[in-house]
């Protein structure tokens, strides 16, 4: 007798999957945390680049849609 079994659904390594999305945010990162501490004229604009390089696509997708009137 043959038991009917649903499959488990494969798990995908992120490595191995269309992981590169991660790379493009590093590297990302890293230059705009390069770029915001080039221009930071004083120690706490250079703690506030390195926010800022945290959350920069947040900051292009809002100016995109502001750009965009959505």
């Amino acid at each position: 007798m043959e038991e009917n079994k649903m499959e488990k659904p494969k798990k995908c390594n992120p490595a191995k999957c269309g992981g590169a999305g991660g790379a493009v945010y590093g590297l990302g990162l890293v230059g705009a945390v390069v770029y915001y501490i080039q221009h930071a004229e004083t120690f706490w604009l250079g703690v506030l680049g390195i926010l800022k390089a945290i959350v920069w696509p947040a900051m292009i997708i809002y100016h995109l849609l502001q750009f965009l009137n959505m």
